[in-house]
This record gives structure tokens, C-alpha cells and sequence, in this order.
């Protein structure tokens, strides 16, 4: 039997935050879903995508707003998706920003893809939908939409308007709360595919100085790293290169060439000092990654697959299999014994 689509329960947390502010009793919207409070608050925690779509209409009705999922964007902070908007934050450009995007919620969440496709001047940001369990398509498209407007705002500091809107819904009887929230761009409903274009333009604006809360989520123990090797003129070449992997690995697992450029080699020297020393690039990688890792992991509020993204990984389950070579242990394992001392 198939196991149902699934996501974090933040983005659960997070309609349930917004209907709240719109007046709803959040506390009998949990019991109505069955969502326990020791769910709510495990950051490793994931929900069916059942469950999300259940909570829609509960949570619509209850706070009274009918286009709560269109509202969503403007009732939450971007800066609460957590990592994901770290991640936006150090893109140069907003379209490098969509990239960024498309490729971190393919792996942390189940049910949507996100693509960003090349157009004649721009871009189109296109939403399809995987999951059978998806039920209320329009909640779960007005409401991704929605925040990303929002988001896209924050990070550069202007009204991001797209071009074009194309709604794979069928169009309300009323679309005037839809036209406001995506115009003045024209919009088309039952279209074969949800999708948002932007131009050349807009995709190059530069996203503003980066979040220091968020930034320091990784540079806390990135620092940690860097204290524990030796200083100045004691550097080893494994050393330096571990260095440099510390302060480059931010979302991305840095290239050999990278590190090589930073000092002043080519790959292929840097190679063979390494061998000559008894080390490896991938080696060095692989013990910043593990030792950045279980400090993550020691912190309450970071799930394990922000920490797979933080370490480079394109997918949590390539994480969990490396975390288990290094330790014996999978990253859920290791998190409760490190929390029992």
C-alpha cells in the first residue's frame, strides 16, 4: 500500500499561525486534525498531506476569511519558512534566489515541485502538482504563490509584480480578491499548468543584506569549526582546505576548483599535495560535513533535512546514509542520545 505524501510540520504550523491571526482558536483547530503538541514542536516532525488538506477548510472557516490561502503571504514573516529563506537570502539575484528555491523544496517537500523555466526575456515559475492527496489544488496554489510574492518582496526591498499568472484552477465566481493580490498582472484561470512570469528585469534585482538572525544559524558553527584548527602559520594544506570548505559550504557542497582558486592553484596541483599528504579532497569534505553535522543536530529547532541542505546534500536520505557511515547512528538516533546528556 502506498504511503501517503508528506510535509513538514512547520508549513502545518504556519496555516495554523495564520488562521490564529486572523481569529480562529488555534487550539481546537489541532484537536479537529489530531495534531499532539509534542508533533507540533519536533522540528524532524512531518504530517500527511491528508492532514494539511483537512485542516483547509477548518481553518478557512474558522477564522471567517475566505481567501485565507491568498492572505497567507501578507500574515506571515518570510523570514518564519526558516532555512529556506536563509537560503534566498544569500542568492545575488532574485532570480538566482528562484533557483535556489526550486531546488531546496524539491527535496524538503513531498506533493509540489517547483521549476524555473527560461522564457523570451524571463522566466516562468511553475508549480505542478505530484500528490493524489491533494485535494484543495486552489488552497495549495494561492497559498504558495501568495508567500512567495511576499517573500520575493522582502528579499529585495520592492513590490515584485510577474508579468502573467496562469491558475491551473477553475476560475470564482468572484476573482476580485485574485486580480488584487497577483495584479496588475493578467490572469488565466484553467490553465494547463500553474505558473508566474517574470522578467529579465525583475530577475535581476539584488536581494538585500542577508538576515543576521538567520546568517548566524549556520556561522555559529561554522565558526565552532574554524576555532578548533590550528591559527596562522601552523596551517596545514588539509587544514587551509578545510577552512575554506567551512566558511564555503552554505547550502552548497563547494567544488574542488572553488578551493583550489581561493588558494591559488590549480585543481590538479591541489590534488596531488593532498595524496602527497595522505588526504583527499572528498576526505576533508566529509569531515567538515560530519563535524558541522553533529552540532547541528545538538540544536533543538533544525530538522534534519535544513541540516542536509545546510551541508550540501541534494536529497535528506543522502545525508542520513553518510550521517550512519560516519557514526552508526541515523541524525533522528544520534539527536536523542546527544539530548539525553
Amino acid at each position: 500500500m502506498k504511503t501517503s505524501d508528506t510535509l513538514p510540520v512547520s508549513s502545518l504550523n504556519l496555516l495554523l499561525w495564520a488562521a490564529g491571526q486572523q481569529g480562529a482558536n488555534v487550539d481546537e483547530l489541532r484537536q479537529a486534525i489530531g495534531l499532539d503538541a509534542a508533533t507540533a514542536a519536533n522540528p524532524d516532525a512531518r504530517v500527511s498531506i491528508v492532514t494539511i488538506q483537512r485542516l483547509w477548510p477548518l481553518a478557512i472557516a474558522a477564522s471567517g476569511d475566505a481567501y485565507l490561502a491568498l492572505h497567507l503571504g501578507s500574515l506571515v514573516n518570510p523570514t518564519s519558512i526558516g532555512l529556506l529563506a536563509y537560503v534566498l537570502m544569500h542568492a545575488p539575484t532574485l532570480g538566482a534566489a528562484m533557483e535556489h528555491l526550486c531546488r531546496y523544496q524539491d527535496i524538503a517537500c513531498q506533493g509540489v515541485r517547483t521549476v524555473l523555466k527560461p522564457a523570451e526575456d524571463g522566466a516562468w515559475l511553475m508549480l505542478e502538482l505530484l500528490s493524489p492527496d491533494i485535494t484543495y489544488p486552489e488552497h495549495v496554489i494561492n497559498s504558495e504563490l501568495s508567500v512567495y510574492l511576499a517573500a520575493f518582496a522582502g528579499l529585495t526591498g520592492q513590490v515584485v509584480l510577474p508579468r502573467a499568472v496562469q491558475l491551473a484552477y477553475p476560475q470564482p465566481t468572484d476573482a476580485t480578491e485574485h486580480e488584487r493580490v497577483f495584479g496588475p498582472a493578467p490572469l488565466t484561470f484553467d490553465a494547463a499548468q500553474t505558473a508566474v512570469l517574470f522578467d529579465a528585469e525583475t530577475l535581476a534585482l539584488p536581494i538585500r543584506n542577508a538576515s543576521p538572525t538567520l546568517f548566524s544559524l549556520f556561522e555559529q558553527h561554522a565558526a565552532a569549526v574554524l576555532n578548533q584548527l590550528p591559527k596562522g602559520g601552523e596551517l596545514s594544506l588539509a587544514e587551509q582546505v578545510r577552512r575554506h570548505i567551512v566558511q564555503l559550504l552554505k547550502g552548497q557542497a563547494p567544488a574542488l576548483s572553488a578551493v583550489a582558486d581561493r588558494l591559488h592553484l590549480s585543481t590538479r596541483t591541489l590534488q596531488l599535495h593532498l595524496k602527497e599528504a595522505g588526504h583527499s579532497y572528498q576526505q576533508l569534505l566529509d569531515e567538515v560535513r560530519r563535524e558541522l553535522a553533529l552540532r547541528h543536530l545538538r540544536q533543538p529547532h533544525q530538522s534534519t533535512t535544513d541540516i542536509a541542505f545546510l551541508l550540501g546534500y541534494s536529497e535528506p536520505s543522502v545525508f542520513v546514509r553518510s550521517f550512519k557511515k560516519w557514526t552508526g547512528q541515523t541524525p533522528g538516533a544520534y539527536r536523542k542520545t546527544a539530548s539525553s546528556f
